[in-house]
């Protein structure tokens, strides 16, 4: 009964939902890894006043901050009214989508083809990721320290990588196997080429495309030992259906997230209590790792903003602001598809065009690995949206047996604080091409901007 079509809202002008999805898109076409996303963010925060906390010696009321991990992580902060032992407001998302990664020794020959040996990096459905234009992006660090960045397949006049499929005529033990099996994950190999060098008997092949590298980024083939190269989706993002009412790219899980929040955040004036963006990475692995939520950084960045405002006792104020925090997790939510009905409670999914999807749980089965809020936090979650006139429904991701996945809900709920799951609806989740709604975007960035007032 509550639901809404968001399109409604701006039947007489959609102009500003309109061009909100252009930047998203400039965006999302520009920010293919986890190091792009922080180096944007950056860039937009500086352009908007944020001080990076290594060049401040205190902070207070008003002032706007960030503070970045292992060139992975952001968290920006403007300083509010409140002390900070008296909690934050927080959007937090991860920055890291499903994708495939080079292997630390890549580069092999085989019957007259220089591979690219990869590792798949997250959940993806395989058989997905065979015959579709993909890039090169990332860093490769030579001994010496030198850091050189790659990026192979954006520009017109680069060339593209991909992985072969076998062809129908020949395909028939093929397709006999289930689908997950149809594809393996150590067939998910790129071709890097087919001309031999002249003057080199061995791995001829292998030896132009590394003489290729050599010449354009000054490398060596042991220098891939310390390298991280992502091989992504190749190409911008597009505006999808014949009404342009939606956008097709990759990496929306979670970076339009990601963007609305940090977008809500540089939209917002110092109140009450200290608003807080953070952006975190390794999230389709579990969020672990250093860069991942389940890091100390985000508490430990905490201590280091107490720190700042010469409180005498930092990390016990950095516990207390954590317990004492509301958050947003950040982070989409399964679109009901019409070709796939059957896998969705139709009274409990999530629609394109009514708005920002706010799910208490998530979790698989019996609300495993779930956060599951507390009902006081999400009524206040309701009266923030409604107050605000943004368009929001309710989901969880699909029926109860049929699967589930996870967010970084449950790990800042470790803290003790209240956190909630929302985000934005998304169709073919995890795939080279996901698809969301404009006016859905728009609506999670006005939401994120209300929760932070």
């Amino acid at each position: 009964m509550y639901r809404k079509n968001a399109w409604k809202k701006y039947a007489d002008d959609n102009s500003v939902v309109m061009d909100f999805a252009e930047k998203y898109k400039h965006f999302l076409s520009e920010c293919k890894t986890e190091r792009l996303v922080t180096r944007y963010a950056i860039k937009l925060l500086e352009e908007n006043g944020y001080v990076f906390a290594d060049k401040v010696k205190s902070v207070k009321k008003g002032d706007k901050i960030y503070f970045t991990n292992k060139n992975k992580n952001v968290a920006a902060f403007i300083i509010g009214e409140k002390p900070l032992a008296e909690g934050m407001r927080i959007l937090g998302a991860h920055i890291d989508s499903p994708r495939l990664d080079l292997k630390e020794n890549p580069i092999y020959e085989s019957k007259g083809f220089a591979m690219g040996n990869t590792h798949y990096y997250g959940g993806v459905k395989k058989y997905q990721w065979v015959t579709f234009p993909l890039a090169l992006h990332g860093v490769i660090v030579k001994k010496d320290g030198t850091v050189v960045e790659v990026n192979i397949g954006e520009a017109e006049d680069d060339p593209i990588v991909g992985i072969t499929d076998l062809l129908i005529h020949l395909s028939a033990d093929q397709q006999a196997k289930p689908l997950a099996k149809a594809i393996e994950g150590e067939d998910l190999d790129i071709s890097l080429g087919s001309i031999p060098l002249n003057d080199k008997e061995k791995e001829p092949v292998k030896a132009n495309v590394l003489r290729l590298l050599k010449d354009k980024y000054g490398v060596e083939e042991e220098d891939f030992i310390s390298a991280e190269i992502e091989v992504v989706p190749a190409g911008k993002a597009r505006d999808y259906g014949l009404d342009k009412s939606m956008i097709a790219g990759y990496g929306h899980d979670d970076r339009v997230c990601a963007y609305t929040s940090l977008l809500a955040l540089l939209d917002s004036k110092p109140g009450e209590f200290t608003s807080c963006c953070i952006l975190v990475d390794k999230e389709e692995i579990g969020s672990v790792g250093a860069t991942g939520a389940q890091s100390l950084f985000f508490e430990n960045i905490i201590a280091k903003l107490a720190i700042l405002m010469n409180d005498a006792n930092p990390m016990w104020t950095a516990r207390l602001a954590l317990e004492n925090s509301k958050m947003l997790s950040s982070d989409v939510s399964a679109a009901f598809d019409p070709l796939y009905a059957s896998v969705n409670d139709p009274q409990n999914s999530a629609y394109f065009g009514e708005g920002i999807v706010i799910t208490k749980y998530t979790g698989s089965r019996g609300k495993s690995g779930s956060n599951d809020a507390n009902p006081e936090f999400y009524a206040e979650i309701r009266k923030i949206m409604d107050d605000a006139g943004v368009v929001w429904q309710t989901a969880e991701l699909g029926k109860v047996d049929q699967g589930g996945g996870g967010t970084i809900a449950y790990i800042l709920g470790n803290y003790n604080m209240n956190v909630i799951d929302a985000g934005i609806a998304v169709l073919s989740m995890h795939s080279p091409m996901e698809i969301v709604s404009k006016v859905d975007v728009y609506e999670a960035f006005l939401g994120y901007r209300a929760f932070l007032k």
